[in-house]
Formats: structure tokens, C-alpha cells, sequence
């Protein structure tokens, strides 16, 4: 870790001290981990030291005439100075025309190599959702952290499922909106095996400060073996801790609490088999079919307190997925796999859904 990240870790948030710990020993940039970083920073840096010196050299100039040509006196009359000069006209319009052009021509070239993705890149497709990622490998198996291997191009096809977010990776120089109702790409080739941030860099509500995960860059034949043990992770755990790793996988800690504290979302503890009050009115019993309606149909029935904000979770979780969660939530509720008793909910003629009806605030 370096100076920065160990000076602030006293007062800074557990959440963001990671991030912090990725922070170089460089004042400007963080470390070059991809193939295209060394072009955008030789941009970078010389768009900055041209701003230095022409900065340095009109500021200058500025002061020197200050103090030569100051008026001494009443007596002092202003000399006649010339109104034109051809030469020096044409100079200082003939340098930042080829300054600028020499700027532009390197710039279009980085522009076009990070537009450009190899056909043989590795595609991960990136959905931007307030206020977490998913990626989604060739596999099926979706994450909220990206994992890449080292010194392959990867493609990133991304869209949002809400408003305009923004990915943006520091250590590889790459940043591009994320769109809802299309799709935008972007490329990268990590050089360098590690652990990098991952944010959004677009204001996207309450939550955009939370909305960064990491990037984890893995060394030769790592990625394969990573990739075969996460896509199998319910074959390998416990139904339960199974849906422990699903609910932080998938961001629903992010709204949820697991100690009874009410955030975005109300609270996993003590849900599993409580009555849980509507904002349209009446009560709902929190058993498996109304949880598993709220993780598909979350706007069916929204929780009182609570707005109507949590996204559906259709095609990201499977049924076996959803059923691991509600195992991990009955823990939390202290019945391990008990059948809630029976209370009292509104029937068929109160809100035509025999009384299956969804909390919204459910991961």
C-alpha cells in the first residue's frame, strides 16, 4: 500500500480502502496494466507540459511588461507602439496550428486503436444497473467483478437496464458510457497480472458513490481455473452458503442489511416467514413464493417505507440461484428450512393474486 492509501486508511471507509491500496506512487497517473495506457498518457502529458510552458511564458511576459512599461510618473505619456507586424502575426498563428495538428494526429491514433478491438478478443458482456455491474462470460456465469486474463485482448459489450452510467478503469485507460437501449464497446489488453478499480463515472442517483467494483487481471492459465470453479459454485458449497455468496455477489448488500438496520431496502433478518406490511395496503407472508416473485417481478408489490427502485433480476438468476438465496435467508430468520406459520393476507379478492404478491426490496 502506499503513502496516500496507508495515511488515509485510519478514517476512510472499509468499502473504499482497496481502492485506495491500487493508488501508485505516481502524483498524475496510477501504473500503465494495459497495451493502450503508454498512448494516452504520451497525449496526456503532452497536452500538460505545452500548458506548463505556455502558461510559464505568457504569465511571464504578463508580469515583466507590468513592471517594464509601468507608468514613473504625471509626466510619463505613452510612446507609439506598432499596430501591425506580418512576421510575428503569421509565427504565433503558425505554431499552434502545427501543435495542434501533431496533437491531433497522435490522439486519432490512440483514439482509433482503443475503437478498434482485435477480432479475436475475449467478449464479456457488461450491464450497468443502479448501482452495481454484472458481467456475463461466454459460459453464462455472471459476476458483479470482472476477472480477465493476462496479455489477451478482451471486448466489452456493454448497455445499461436504467439510466446512463459510465465504466471507467483507470490502470488501463479506458472509460466509455453505458447506454440504456444500446450497446457500446470498448477493448482492452491487461499487461500486468493484479487487482484493479472498476467504477462508474457517470451520475446515476443516491447510490452512484457505491457503484465500483474491481478488475482482476489473472496470470497465465489462472482465468480458465477461476472461471470452472465460480460457474460451479453451487455444486461446491452448501445451499445456504451458496446463497450467502449470491447475495453479495449479485450487489444486494448494497440496499439490504443483514443486522435488522433499515437502508434503500428493508433488512434481511427476520424476513423469512414474518408478515411484511404493502404500501398499497394489507400484508403479505414473506415465504419462498414471495420471495422469489420479488427477485423476478420486484415493482409487484412494494414494501411500506420504501420506494419502488430495486431492478428485476430476471435472466441474471436461475431458479436454482433463487432458491440457495431463500435457503441463506431462512438462516438469517432462525427457522433453518421451517415452514412459516400461517397468517393472516389478502386473498384473490383483495389483490387478485392469491396472495403471491412481491416485496420490491428483496436482492
Amino acid at each position: 500500500m502506499n503513502a496516500l492509501a496507508h495515511a488515509a486508511g485510519g478514517s476512510t471507509p472499509a468499502s473504499l480502502r482497496p481502492f485506495l491500496a491500487q493508488l501508485p506512487d505516481s502524483f498524475w497517473m496510477p501504473a500503465q496494466a494495459s497495451s493502450a495506457a503508454g498512448d494516452v498518457d504520451t497525449v496526456f502529458y503532452a497536452i500538460y507540459w505545452l500548458s506548463v510552458f505556455f502558461f510559464a511564458v505568457i504569465v511571464g511576459l504578463m508580469a515583466w511588461f507590468v513592471v517594464r512599461y509601468r507608468r514613473r510618473g504625471p509626466d510619463d505619456v505613452a510612446g507609439r507602439t506598432p499596430s501591425h507586424n506580418v512576421a510575428l502575426e503569421i509565427t504565433w498563428t503558425a505554431i499552434p496550428v502545427i501543435v495542434s495538428a501533431v496533437l491531433f494526429v497522435v490522439g486519432f491514433k490512440g483514439f482509433l486503436n482503443l475503437a478498434t478491438a482485435p477480432r479475436t478478443a475475449y467478449e464479456i458482456s457488461v450491464t450497468g444497473q443502479k448501482w452495481q455491474w454484472f458481467f456475463t462470460y461466454p459460459n453464462g456465469h455472471v459476476s458483479n467483478e470482472l476477472h480477465v486474463p493476462v496479455a489477451q485482448p478482451v471486448r466489452l459489450t456493454m448497455t445499461s437496464e436504467d439510466v446512463i452510467h459510465s465504466l471507467w478503469i483507470p490502470a488501463f485507460r479506458v472509460k466509455k458510457d453505458v447506454v440504456p437501449g444500446r450497446y457500446n464497446r470498448t477493448w482492452f489488453q491487461a499487461e500486468t497480472a493484479g487487482t484493479y478499480p472498476l467504477l462508474c463515472t457517470e451520475y446515476c442517483g443516491t447510490g452512484h458513490s457505491d457503484m465500483l467494483t474491481s478488475v482482476t487481471v489473472h496470470e497465465p492459465g489462472q482465468f480458465e481455473v477461476w472461471l470452472d470453479q465460480e460457474s460451479n459454485l453451487l455444486a461446491d458449497l452448501p445451499p445456504a452458503e451458496a446463497g450467502a455468496a449470491l447475495v453479495k455477489r449479485n450487489g444486494c448488500l448494497q440496499c439490504h442489511s443483514l443486522d435488522g438496520s433499515a437502508q434503500i431496502g428493508p433488512t434481511f433478518r427476520d424476513l423469512f416467514g414474518s408478515s411484511v406490511a404493502i404500501r398499497d395496503g394489507g400484508t403479505i407472508i414473506a415465504d419462498e413464493n414471495y420471495i422469489r416473485q420479488s427477485i423476478l417481478e420486484p415493482a409487484a408489490s412494494v414494501v411500506a417505507g420504501f420506494e419502488p427502485v430495486m431492478p428485476t433480476y430476471a435472466g441474471k438468476l436461475k431458479d436454482q440461484d433463487i432458491t440457495t438465496i431463500i435457503a441463506f435467508l431462512k438462516t438469517l430468520s432462525g427457522l433453518g428450512g421451517a415452514e412459516p406459520e400461517a397468517q393472516a393476507g389478502p386473498g384473490p379478492d383483495d389483490s387478485g393474486n392469491d396472495g403471491a404478491a412481491a416485496v420490491t426490496e428483496v436482492p
